[in-house]
């Protein structure tokens, strides 16, 4: 049987061969490095840097946290891949590789989000530094590690692209929004059972909203208190007094709130309470006291609202998302997975399982029948193209975006995991995209089953009409956040 050969340089120029043997005890001797050596080899060190991260409970801090980690597991397959090739001297070989997990997790943090990019990178620097003051002394290998990391935290964009950390573009209400010092005239409803809700006691986010705004009226639902009834409730005395209606919850409960908070002509307070958020975060309002000072100052901006009607029938409306096929249960797999793997990973695994399971949907669109994986209406332009869309850069454009995967054309399925998995669906023949104003939907097959900002309905009709309610509702934003755009 024929030994595989690598030739690796010594320091006088001179070659020699490596055979197993030696590779193995080259791997022995490593295990005495000291302990700092082995855990940033490890990347025990960056794991324990984004656990951190993601820890502070900061969303900009999470997703620097993927981010960073993902780039560290490109950076360590693609110095594994080189270094077998390149077969050079173990040592240099591991400082490359050292310094490519350094850069690679203080690159991708810095991409994220730079006010704790600048706190990682000091780190990552003096740890490459010490590789190249200490007994291994390759420069050169230690730049080439760099090299690698650096350009593996910047393809984490093809994938996952970066969300600018401004908030998206909106035009002032045409009638301001009133001022309420101290939160008089703001009657909040707290929704006890969002994400961030379960995970501390109610009473303390209630606590913290007194605190911000002392004179505001707070009411939590009490078991068996329907939450629409609360929001209907608050709406009514706010309205009354000239004031605003509140909402502390997630995307579902934000919904529900706009739609009450529209129909009734009030401003709206979005609190950010839940697990992910999306539109507030799209909206600009991180945090509490965000929200809490643009209430006392008056600041606020007008957003569109997308609706879906069944003619002569109810409708509904969604801020971020409507969606049709596998794209509510792959959004519900990927959520799952997202915080401990990273977004596009999780997707990844939850696109697969589901195309292995799951079939098209046979609908008609704007009246032509369609075998479709998935449809995909956002509430405004998302970014970017293709089949993550993750944020917005305006809230009242009056077009919905449409993307969807057919599910017709030959080998669709390999087609649409292959194209994701490269991130070139946004020009793969099996996605169609579109911005309309509105859009005619039937499903022909089975039962109808849509999802409204994450949460799946059945309609009592196969039948349904997608548009916009521009310029919609009024919401209640820090100023600061539109002065890029002045």
């Amino acid at each position: 049987m024929t030994t595989r050969k690598a030739w690796l340089r010594t320091g006088s120029g001179m070659r020699r061969r490596l055979n197993t043997r030696a590779v193995l005890r080259a791997g022995l001797e490593r295990s005495g490095e000291p302990g700092w050596r082995r855990v940033t080899a490890g990347g025990l060190l960056w794991g324990g840097a984004a656990a951190a991260l993601g820890a502070s409970g900061n969303r900009n801090a999470r997703r620097a946290a993927l981010r960073g980690i993902g780039a560290v597991a490109i950076a360590s397959t693609a110095t594994r891949a080189l270094a077998r090739p390149a077969a050079r001297k173990v040592q240099p070989l591991e400082a490359a590789g050292h310094a490519a997990s350094a850069a690679a997790f203080a690159a991708g943090v810095l991409l994220e989000a730079p006010r704790y990019g600048l706190v990682i990178a000091p780190a990552a620097t003096a740890l490459t530094m010490a590789r190249i003051r200490s007994r291994v002394r390759h420069p050169g290998d230690v730049a080439v590690g760099v090299a690698i990391g650096v350009g593996a935290a910047a393809l984490t964009a093809r994938w996952w692209p970066v969300k600018p950390e401004v908030a998206a573009a909106a035009a002032p209400p045409r009638r301001p929004a009133p001022a309420l010092p101290g939160g008089e005239g703001l009657h909040i409803v707290v929704n006890p059972s969002s994400g961030l809700s379960r995970s501390s006691d109610t009473p303390d986010a209630a606590e913290q909203l007194r605190t911000l705004l002392p004179k505001a009226d707070i009411t939590v639902p009490q078991e068996g208190q329907e939450l629409r009834d609360v929001l209907e409730q608050a709406a009514e005395r706010a309205r009354a007094q000239g004031g605003a209606l509140g909402a502390f919850g997630g995307d579902g409960t934000i919904n529900t709130a706009t739609e009450v908070a529209a129909r009734l002509g009030l401003p709206l307070a979005v609190f950010p309470g839940g697990t992910f958020n999306h539109f507030a975060a799209d909206l600009g309002n991180q945090t509490l006291d965000d929200v809490a000072r643009a209430v006392q100052d008056g600041d606020a901006v007008v957003a569109d609202m997308g609706r879906a009607r069944v003619p002569g029938g109810p409708e509904q409306v969604f801020l971020n998302t409507f969606s049709l096929g596998v794209y509510s249960d792959l959004v519900s797999v990927r959520e799952r997975f997202e915080k401990r793997i990273g977004k596009w990973p999780a997707l990844v695994v939850g696109l697969a399982k589901l195309l292995a399971t799951g079939s098209p949907v046979k609908v008609s669109v704007n009246g032509r029948p369609k075998r479709l994986w998935l449809l995909f209406a956002g509430n405004g332009i998302y970014h970017p193209a293709g089949f993550a869309p993750t944020y917005r850069t305006q809230l009242d454009d009056g077009l919905l975006d449409v993307r969807a995967v057919d599910g017709g054309t030959p080998l669709a399925r390999t087609r649409l995991l292959l194209a994701v998995l490269t991130g070139t669906l946004h020009n793969s023949r099996v996605l169609t995209t579109a911005q309309v104003r509105s859009l005619r939907l039937e499903v022909l097959d089975g039962d109808p089953r849509f999802s409204y900002d994450g949460e799946v309905t059945r309609e009592p009709s196969p039948r349904l009409v997608l548009d916009k309610l521009t310029r919609a509702v009024t919401l209640y934003r820090p100023a600061e956040k539109d002065q890029w755009l002045r």
